[in-house]
């Protein structure tokens, strides 16, 4: 979709899967105040919502989204900044730690703040138009919205500090080389895609994933001991959920398990 026809940002379901696109391509889907505003209203019922068991997030035009929006970046008084990105921390976090699982679909540039969003996501599938950059260097400002978190955990300390420190572009080709991106596609392909993987994922052990995500989320901050603990206490849930029950049984019945997300 390339016009800006409809809100900033619209869902829409394809059964349990739910596509979340930003829609403003004339800024090419810059952090605006109704982009930000858009996300934060719907992705709490998505998450909360037992019927959606796998989430898309894309953008139309020709961008992913080109990061924050440089006209709301006069504010510069250290509190009302602060306040401000605490705001957008307030739908971030819940995105990248919901108990289900988050594809990006990368259709074009991220940027900036765009190119956390991307790697705010379990999986990243990306078309062969999308480039990669960071952004930050070129205005004097640090990476945020995460990216210094998860880069350095999808391609090493020493290639994030690479591609932080000289914001140059990465190709979606280098990308996929890297590891960030899971899934490269041709760019009329991208959403078939995404929203395969989705459909698999979404007729998965949904609180199985949200376990492991947790487990995973916390691999890189904690001893051994204290890892197994989290470990044992989590597959102790696994273990008495609906979907454990029906994938042992239908293990012992040699057939596939229609697992319920529970």
């Amino acid at each position: 979709m390339d016009s800006s026809d409809g809100p900033s940002v619209f869902v829409r379901r394809d059964g349990a899967v739910a596509i979340v696109t930003l829609n403003e391509p004339a800024s090419l889907n810059a952090l605006s105040g109704g982009i930000k505003a858009g996300i934060e209203q719907q992705l709490p019922a998505l998450i909360a919502d037992p019927e959606v068991r796998a989430i898309v997030l894309t953008g139309t035009g020709r961008a992913f989204c080109a990061g924050g929006d440089i006209r709301a970046m006069d504010e510069r008084d250290t509190v009302s900044m602060r306040r401000r990105m605490q705001r957008s921390y307030r739908w971030l976090v819940p995105l990248m730690t919901a108990d289900k699982p988050v594809i990006t679909a990368v259709n074009g540039v991220a940027a900036g703040a765009g190119f956390s969003l991307a790697l705010a996501g379990d999986i990243v599938c990306a078309s062969v138009e999308a480039k990669f950059k960071a952004g930050f260097p070129g205005i004097g400002a640090i990476p945020d919205f995460a990216l210094a978190y998860s880069l350095p955990r999808a391609v090493g300390m020493i290639r994030a500090k690479e591609i932080l420190f000289s914001n140059r572009e990465v190709t979606a080709t280098e990308a996929h080389d890297l590891g960030f991106v899971s899934h490269l596609t041709e760019h009329a392909a991208l959403m078939d895609t995404a929203l395969s993987l989705a459909a698999t994922l979404a007729a998965g052990p949904t609180m199985a994933y949200g376990l492991t995500k947790q487990l995973l989320q916390r691999a890189y901050e904690m001893p051994l001991e204290g890892f197994l603990e989290l470990e044992a206490m989590a597959q102790t849930t696994a273990f008495g959920s609906a979907d454990f029950a029906e994938g042992t049984t239908a293990f012992k019945g040699k057939r596939k398990p229609a697992f319920r997300g529970n």
